[in-house]
């Protein structure tokens, strides 16, 4: 592979046309490395960027030998390498060969979670595609009168994007607005479009593009009618839309009064649901039997609401040992019974092999029924689970409590951040509890750990290490269960 005429002390410029230009990054790249040229050796430049005077320059390029090897990169990192580079990190093409060179050494590197190159490119790419999701939510179309009436209406946005993601993102609003004469202004670049075809134009600053137009009026109050007080999260909806983008939006002057008036709409909903809500549960069922035919009929929360069944722990009633996941699966919906799918099966190795037989446990859900939203995907209709809200877990915590004074175990084994929530009542982290006996007010442990399905979403290393911090658990609580049990 190696060519004798390229010199260790040579030192390469490459100069890139564009700043998300990936086809001649790749192209670029691809040459460097069947030329050996190691990634010390090489400055990346962008528009308007300054290389070594001193240094070849893209004219100077090596040539590529006759038996030079193909270059080996895999679909994921040609995926990541796609997002990475718009993002406005000026070391990102460095970072990206860096990675191609080791990769022909070691192709199965991408795999490798816990390498700092490898993480560091997920890491741009997230911020990419986030930055990306932004301007498809946030950007602000405002009508601008025309002095050719002949053109028709003509509407301007303006958005201040974070990476280069302008171009890339073209075909989303060029769809999405077909029949509009339309254009984007940004710091970095502008789009505009005619109704037939899209072209580019240069940068543009805030007072290129309108203040506002009479349509704002009715897009306010729309966007008052909608706003749900019941599903107001403060802190996510600031995460999701930071103040930042608030200036071009013109729903957004509403925000901070539809926020305090959700506010004392809450207090006021908390303050009179108290007693309505103690009143519902004033008496604790006291057989298995009872608690089964009481959250088959409970809506208390939405979940139960939904098309589903709910599902009833099951075990030994004198268990020493009650396992507690967060919620049925599609799997445990159709079949009425905890952890039958994928996660059960996982959890089912695992208990084996510390030795805890899980037909001596009990075994139940923090929360009784299958949270879900529906999806229309090949072949049919799919149910995508959900996480339970805190608020929801809190309502079920009626019923495991309640499977908890029956079966009365000596250790109780929470997987998952949910099920702790429904043992304490309050959101611990996994990291930080597991491992440790807490203390119960009925004089009972409680152990934490992770969830099985949580061992299922991810692979390689990051599985492998997950799985021995599950079977030390696991060991830890059968050790704990031969003491308690002497």
């Amino acid at each position: 592979m190696g060519l004798q005429h390229v010199k260790l002390s040579s030192y390469y410029v490459v100069h890139l046309p564009e700043a998300d230009d990936f086809d001649f990054w790749r192209e670029r790249a691809r040459v460097l490395v069947q030329c050996e040229v190691p990634p010390d050796r090489i400055a990346w430049v962008e528009p308007g960027g300054s290389g070594d005077l001193f240094a070849h320059g893209d004219r100077n390029m090596p040539v590529t030998p006759a038996d030079a090897r193909p270059v080996r990169a895999n679909r994921r990192f040609v995926s990541l390498a796609r997002n990475a580079i718009l993002h406005s990190d000026p070391e990102r093409f460095a970072l990206l060969y860096r990675l191609l060179w080791r990769l022909q050494a070691n192709p199965r590197m991408m795999e490798d979670k816990a390498d700092t190159d490898v993480r560091r490119v997920e890491d741009l790419a997230k911020n990419v595609r986030r930055d990306s999701h932004k301007m498809h939510a946030f950007v602000r179309f405002r009508l601008v009168e025309s002095e050719d009436e002949g053109l028709g209406e003509h509407y301007v946005a303006w958005f201040e994007p974070e990476h280069h993601i302008l171009r890339a993102n073209a075909g989303f609003f060029m769809r999405r607005f077909s029949n509009m004469r339309w254009s984007i202004l940004t710091p970095r670049g502008s789009l505009h479009w005619d109704g037939s075809s899209m072209s580019e134009g240069p940068p543009a600053q805030r007072s290129d593009a309108p203040g506002g137009d009479p349509m704002e009026d009715l897009w306010r109050s729309y966007y008052a009618a909608i706003f749900n007080p019941a599903r107001l999260k403060v802190g996510a909806m600031l995460k999701e839309m930071p103040k930042k983008y608030w200036k071009n939006m013109p729903e957004a002057a509403l925000i901070p009064e539809l926020i305090a008036g959700a506010q004392n709409r809450e207090a006021a909903m908390v303050a009179k649901g108290k007693s309505v809500f103690s009143g519902e549960f004033e008496k604790r069922p006291d057989t298995l039997e009872a608690i089964d035919k009481a959250i088959h009929a409970c809506r208390k929360c939405p979940i139960g609401a939904l098309d589903n069944h709910a599902v009833m722990g099951e075990g030994p009633r004198d268990a020493a040992l009650m396992i507690v996941g967060e919620q049925p699966g599609d799997h445990e919906d159709q079949a009425g019974r905890p952890f039958v799918g994928p996660a059960g099966k996982l959890l089912d190795q695992h208990l084996d092999r510390a030795g805890i037989d899980r037909r001596s446990a009990y075994v139940t859900n923090a929360v009784k029924h299958f949270k879900y939203v529906p999806k229309i995907v090949r072949g049919g209709k799919r149910r995508l689970h959900q996480n339970p809200q805190a608020k929801e877990i809190d309502t079920c915590r009626w019923w495991i409590e309640a499977e908890r004074a029956i079966v009365q175990p000596k250790l109780v084994l929470a997987m998952g951040a949910s099920a702790a929530r429904g043992l304490l009542g309050r959101t611990v982290s996994i990291s930080k509890v597991r491992g440790v006996p807490i203390p119960l007010e009925d004089g009972s442990e409680l152990w934490v750990t992770a969830h099985p399905s949580y061992l299922l979403r991810l692979d390689g290393p990051a599985r492998e290490e997950q799985a021995r911090l599950f079977d030390a658990d696991l060991a830890a609580v059968k050790a704990r269960l031969g003491e308690v049990a002497g």
